[in-house]
């Protein structure tokens, strides 16, 4: 009985580390992504299309979202050293991009991530706007982008990989999952609640942010 709960305590504590670590890559990188702040934008470039094609380019935006952010994920430290770009020089970074996004998605005036008129106008020209610009910039942004790579430079071994890996696939599919019902869940909630939404997302993207630039400048002067 004793050997029998040795075995099970190391398990058990390896399981929690790992739900630790993915609960904690899920959050911090859908707050970034934030799927909620695309929603007015997909519905805009949606209008007057059909519910099948609707559901296609939520399903193809997303897709594309995944495998930017995988990507970065996987060669994000490789294109770091190709330019001499150290770990803390990419969080610093990456952290002021999401707090200027934090900033936005808390200003009444702008209502989150938008695009400019001109953007609007341009993408409703296009026969597909999934790949651009829900997929890039909308969903896979410069901040997600710098949350996957500090994901990558912080990796101890190929669980660590697999464990955000699965976070980026499931941010996808809850994000396909929001686009699917975006124009019942506006309806529901109407501006007020998505005004609400969107500044709790970004008050938590905005503390990432701060965290972001924290962890650089104590890893360039190396604190703690």
């Amino acid at each position: 009985m004793e050997e029998f709960f040795k075995d099970i305590i190391p398990f058990s504590t390896v399981f929690m580390s790992i739900a630790a670590l993915f609960f904690a890559s899920f959050s911090s990188l859908f707050s970034v992504v934030n799927p909620f702040a695309a929603m007015p934008i997909y519905i805009s470039l949606m209008e007057g299309h059909t519910d099948e094609e609707k559901i296609r380019t939520a399903r193809k935006a997303t897709t594309y979202m995944f495998f930017v952010l995988i990507t970065f994920l996987l060669v994000g430290t490789y294109i770091l050293s190709f330019f001499g770009i150290s770990l803390p020089g990419i969080q610093i970074a990456g952290g002021l991009v999401i707090v200027r996004a934090g900033f936005s998605m808390l200003s009444p005036d702008n209502g989150g991530r938008k695009l400019t008129k001109k953007d609007q106008e341009a993408a409703k020209e296009k026969e597909d706007v999934s790949f651009s610009p829900l997929a890039l910039p909308l969903l896979s942004g410069p901040g997600s982008i710098a949350v996957v790579i500090g994901f990558g430079s912080d990796a101890q071994g190929i669980t660590d990989y697999l464990v955000n890996g699965a976070a980026v696939f499931m941010t996808a599919l809850v994000a396909y999952g929001i686009l699917r019902v975006a124009p019942a869940i506006v309806k529901y909630i109407g501006k007020t609640g998505m005004t609400v939404i969107t500044r709790m997302m970004g008050f938590i993207a905005l503390a990432i942010g701060v965290q972001f630039v924290i962890n650089g400048i104590s890893k360039f002067f190396g604190i703690g």
